[in-house]
Order: structure tokens, then sequence, then C-alpha cells
């Protein structure tokens, strides 16, 4: 446990859901090393990924071999003017994808490494299961021992588990398509808030995703990293890492395992002495969750470059008290 009154910055990233057209266009207009960023992710993919991210179509940027390398090169835009100009973490994190953008900021991983994995990961994980066949959907209002019921029951001789434990009282489940429509039934059935199907293109973290974990795991060994700079928490485990080794094989089982957010956040704000939380991205996902996850932190989002200046204005007001 870090000592009280010494409580620091945690740094995190978000995952699929945080795209936009028009994400990190307005930091590369006005900062350098973000310009270079979107520079470095369009020759490491051999493609103008800063267009597609600027200007669309939205239908592509929506595919998630698109989507993943455009959400990781604008986070790591945004956190190396970030970073340059002072924002400092004791731990990262990141939401799925976010996981490579942590690593990334951590120094654990090659930024153009990172960007062809994550572009090769989610090929993989859409050519996993044919299309119509697998299904998410998000389930609020339903404590998790009731959404694990309810996947158990609805599964049946298919797959339904849940995907995602975003804050408490929202989780997302997937699978087959008819095992996760019955769940949906199922939980408005148990009392749930709400009980509706996603629009995604692949069931994301759950068994159905096995394949694709087969296929990148020899690429995620012949990737070169580092251990990172400072820890962080991956979501399989909810647990720092602070070795290649380790990081390498969360990554791995993460493929097909679990978003654990709320044990990471929780983990991160009891355990690893974070009082504050930055999501660097594109949008305000992660820092409405966390603030559900532990009352009391702070949860700001730099997503935008006007922002950055009273985020670091505040960190400089907690480094002096």
């Amino acid at each position: 446990m870090f000592e009280e009154g010494k409580r620091g910055v945690a740094l995190v990233f978000p995952g699929q859901g945080a795209q936009k057209v028009g994400m990190g266009k307005d930091w590369a207009e006005q900062h350098r090393l973000a310009r270079e960023a979107f520079e470095e992710a369009d020759e490491a993919l051999g493609m103008p990924l800063s267009r597609l991210c600027w200007e669309g179509p939205e239908e592509d940027l929506q595919a998630t071999a698109n989507t993943q390398p455009a959400l990781l090169a604008t986070s790591i835009a945004i956190y190396r003017v970030a970073a340059e100009a002072g924002l400092e973490a004791s731990l990262m994190a990141g939401h799925s994808l976010g996981e490579y953008t942590a690593l990334v900021a951590a120094g654990a991983l090659g930024f153009a490494d990172a960007l062809r994995l994550v572009r090769r990961r989610g090929e993989l994980m859409q050519q996993a299961v044919p299309a119509g066949e697998g299904a998410m959907a998000a389930i609020l209002g339903l404590d998790d021992a009731t959404v694990r019921e309810v996947t158990a029951e609805a599964a049946g001789e298919q797959v339904c588990s849940a995907a995602n434990y975003n804050s408490p009282g929202q989780t997302v489940i997937a699978g087959h398509a008819g095992a996760v429509a019955r769940a949906v039934d199922l939980a408005r059935e148990r009392g749930a808030r709400k009980s509706v199907l996603l629009k995604v293109s692949a069931p994301f973290h759950c068994a159905l995703m096995r394949p694709a974990r087969e296929a990148l795991a020899p690429l995620l060994a012949a990737a070169q990293m580092a251990d990172p700079r400072v820890p962080v928490i991956t979501n399989v485990d909810a647990r720092p890492v602070t070795t290649a080794a380790a990081a390498r094989d969360a990554l791995v089982r993460q493929v097909d395992g679990p978003v654990r957010w709320v044990e990471s956040v929780e983990w991160m704000a009891r355990e690893g002495g974070a009082g504050r939380f930055v999501e660097l991205g594109p949008a305000k996902v992660l820092s409405a969750l966390i603030r559900r996850i532990v009352e009391g932190v702070e949860a700001v989002t730099l997503e935008r470059p006007e922002q950055l200046d009273e985020i670091l204005l505040r960190e400089a007001s907690h480094v002096s008290t």
C-alpha cells in the first residue's frame, strides 16, 4: 500500500467505443509531437490512418481492424504531448485495446510494433467468428453474480459469458448470438434496469475468441518488449505487471478473457495508491466508470488540447500540497 498523503496519478487509456471521426486532429494541428505520432502511424501501417481518423468515412473507422490502431495512435499522440508538458504517472492501465496503449506509454512496447499488432489483432478477432454468429449485450442493474447465473443458464451448449466488468451494475456479455439473446431476455426477467444487444462486429473477450488468441500468441512472442517503466495493471488479472514476460502473457490471455475493469480500478485506488485518474483519449469513456467504481477519487478526461493546462495545474497543486 502507498502511504496516505503520497497518493499518485494513474493514466488510463480507452478501448473500442471511444472512436469518432475527427479524433486527434486538433492535437495534430496544435502540437508537433502529436502530428509526428500520426505520421509514424501512417508509415508503420503503410496506410493513411491519420486521414481515416480525421475524415472517415465512419463506416471504415468502425471496422475493428481500423478502430484498434486508430485509437492507439490517437491516445499516444495525446500522451506524448502531455508527457512532454510534465504529466507523470505512478500507474497505467487500459481497457481492452487500451492495454496496448498503456504498454506503449510505459515504454514496454514500441509504438510501430503495437500499431501492427493491434491491426492484426483486430483482423483475427473479426475472423474468429463468422458474421452474424456472435453477439454482445449490455446488462445494467444486475450484480455480477446474477449476470453469471443468467449467462450460464442462457448458454446451454453454446458460449455466453461476461466480457467486460465495466462498473458496478454495468456488465457486457458476449457469445453465440442465440445465447446472448436468451441472456438479454433472462436479465430483464431478473430485474435488469436495461438489457440490450450492442452493435458490434464480433463477440470480444469470450471463448469464441480462442482462435484469435492462438493466432496472436506467436506474434506477441516474437514482438520485442521491455519491462514497463511504471506498473501496468492488466485486464485479465486486475493486477500490475512489471516485467516484459508478464505483460506479454497477459496480452495473450486477454483476447478471450474478460476485462476486469472494476477490480483493476479498485486495485489502483486502494492498493496502488492512485487518488487521481486521467483518461487520455478521444472521448469520455473510462473517467465516468471510474467515478462509479471508487468514491472520492478524481477522474478527468484529457480529450482536447485546451484541457491540458488545467490538468497540469491541478497536478501541480497536488504536488505542492
